[in-house]
């Protein structure tokens, strides 16, 4: 521990600690910009500034470490003067059109520019002329709204290790886009929007979908049913003043019916669908000489960052179409037979935590209907600017439940959105099988839980060894699958989530500024939200649902059947780097 000051009063702190760790310590806010924990330490956009008696200059309290008897002042006349004159400089080549841009309300640069109360015209003068990059089917890039903070190419290149964006050119021509000026549709993008979240302004945006889906409503020639991912119902929340944390799952499913969509059902349902597919792959392929590791495939990020960066591991994904295409397919096939409706008729949405969704929607052999298995993806963002839009007090709505027969949900389908957490719920059923479908089969494989990069853990079940890794964020994929190409590590079995901390931590989730991101784990506090839920379901295995029974019996027969395998399963292609 060290002893310092800040603005008169002492404190003592750990020693290696940063002046902006130190103060958040003593319970005062530096304001940042450029600045994410681990990520993004550059100390670039100079708002964190503070004077340190003795030094020369004012210094970056975000990566200027403290020492014994350090003064440091935080909120003084010409700290205050530096940040202001800062904001000004920045809005100087700024797009301010604050009205009509996506992160109206949830932008950190206006946050700052209220408080210090900027004067926005001081600097007026020539502005880049950019243009926007439309060419992704997820998301956007406007480069007006874009502050050269670099934290989109951080996200992009530390948390990914993808690194198809960059600052290009310099001085006042630096722009950030992707390598010689290229479309980010023609790049080895894989439509993860870790970039989006990371953007303190509105500079990305996921493609805005909203309207189709209030078109389709409107359309009374259509039959349209929504799902609603596991992971959303632990975010949503926060666009409506919730702590990080809460489960709005019942307040959802308010929402969404009085959106006016025919059925509200739920991917948790064909999360538990996916587990009986995926499980007994898994087991077919050990006790038959399928193809080992089996790798997970319900991350389209991750699906697209195997076909583009390791294609030999094509061979290793699980066949399975993930849970939100698997839903869409029981749906056209199976669901409307049921309600006998055309597929074609049938408008299915989903309410995702991830922009990838928007991605995997178009891929081939997405269609067991003979047309798209889901129609429309939209974020957690998305869905909480329609339910504002629609003037719906989401806070004052009764909670209640999904419409059946694909709303029902087991433990294990919910735990999906958090990292290990389709491990475990494979686990669970496999265990079950194994054991001679014992009933008294473990349950809970706490090994595979926490937001570690990558976990690992070995079992015996039912008298087989089985050793299982987890990976999220596809920087640590990357290393994981580079030790099992050297041969340094042997699996079973392997899920990979694309983004850290798995889809609670998506890029289409709630966006936190990085005041919170920097010193709050949301990862962790919004997977607390699905653990519990699965800890007060009374079923907590996927074979145990109700609904997954009755699928079968009336129209799979039994999974991995020649069936299931036309409407529930899918291919995948090696994809060129640069097309």
């Amino acid at each position: 521990m060290v002893n310092i000051k800040i603005n008169g009063a002492e404190y003592s702190v750990p020693d290696g600690s940063t002046i902006l760790q130190a103060a958040r310590t003593a319970g005062i806010k530096i304001p940042t910009l450029c600045y994410l924990k681990d990520i993004n330490e550059i100390g670039a956009c100079r708002i964190c500034v503070v004077e340190v008696r003795g030094a020369k200059s004012l210094v970056a309290a975000c990566v200027y470490p403290v020492n014994e008897g350090m003064e440091i002042f935080t909120n003084t006349p010409k700290v205050i003067e530096s940040r202001r004159t800062t904001l000004e400089l920045i809005l100087s080549n700024h797009n301010m059109s604050c009205l009509s841009c996506s992160r109206g309300g949830n932008c950190e640069l206006h946050q700052l520019c209220n408080e210090y109360g900027v004067d926005p015209h001081r600097f007026e003068g020539e502005n880049q002329k950019t243009e926007i990059d439309n060419s992704a089917v997820h998301m956007y890039r406007d480069n007006s709204k874009c502050i050269l903070c670099r934290r989109c190419v951080a996200a992009c290149a530390a948390t990914q290790r993808i690194g198809v964006i960059g600052a290009n050119e310099r001085g006042f021509a630096t722009q950030i886009t992707s390598a010689f000026d290229m479309d980010l549709a023609d790049t080895a993008c894989v439509s993860c929007g870790q970039c989006i979240t990371a953007c303190p302004t509105g500079a990305l945006s996921e493609k805005d979908d909203t309207e189709k889906v209030l078109e389709a409503i409107a359309n009374p020639d259509k039959y349209v049913v929504v799902q609603a991912a596991p992971a959303v119902r632990a975010s949503l929340g926060e666009a409506f003043g919730y702590p990080i944390g809460t489960n709005v799952e019942g307040k959802m499913i308010a929402a969404m019916r009085r959106l006016g969509f025919d059925k509200v059902f739920d991917t948790n349902f064909s999360a538990d669908l996916t587990i009986m597919e995926e499980a007994h792959e898994f087991l077919d392929r050990v006790q038959n000489g399928g193809t080992l590791p089996m790798i997970t495939s319900c991350s389209p990020g991750w699906v697209r960052y195997c076909e583009n960066y390791f294609p030999e591991f094509i061979p290793n994904l699980s066949s399975c179409k993930s849970p939100q295409q698997m839903f869409g397919a029981v749906v056209k096939t199976y669901y409307a037979q049921k309600i006998g409706k055309k597929p074609e008729d049938i408008i299915c949405v989903s309410v995702m935590p991830c922009t990838a969704k928007k991605f995997e929607i178009g891929r081939d052999d997405q269609n067991a209907g003979g047309v798209p298995d889901v129609d429309i993806s939209i974020t957690t963002r998305e869905l909480a600017n329609l339910i504002k839009k629609a003037g719906i007090m989401f806070n004052d709505l009764p909670d209640e439940q999904a419409d059946s027969p694909l709303g029902g949900y087991t433990g294990a389908g919910v735990i999906f959105g958090a990292t290990g957490g389709v491990m475990e719920a494979a686990l669970r059923t496999a265990a079950w099988k194994l054991t001679g479908e014992d009933n008294n089969a473990p349950v809970d494989f706490k090994e595979v839980r926490g937001v570690e990069g990558v976990k690992e853990a070995t079992y015996n079940v039912g008298g087989k060894t089985v050793k299982v890794a987890v990976a999220s964020g596809l920087a640590n994929a990357k290393k994981l699958l580079k030790d099992i190409k050297a041969g340094k590590a042997s699996y079973d079995f392997i899920e990979i989530m694309a983004c850290p901390g798995g889809c609670v931590n998506g890029g289409g989730q709630i966006i936190q500024p990085a005041s919170v991101r920097n010193f709050t784990d949301i990862r962790a506090e919004r997977a607390k939200v699905l653990y519990g839920i699965d800890e007060n379901c009374k079923l907590r295995r996927s074979h145990e649902n109700p609904d997954i029974k009755a699928l079968y019996s009336e129209f799979f027969g039994e999974p991995n059947s020649h069936k299931a395998h036309e409407v529930l399963h899918t291919t995948y292609k090696e994809r060129k780097l640069y097309r």
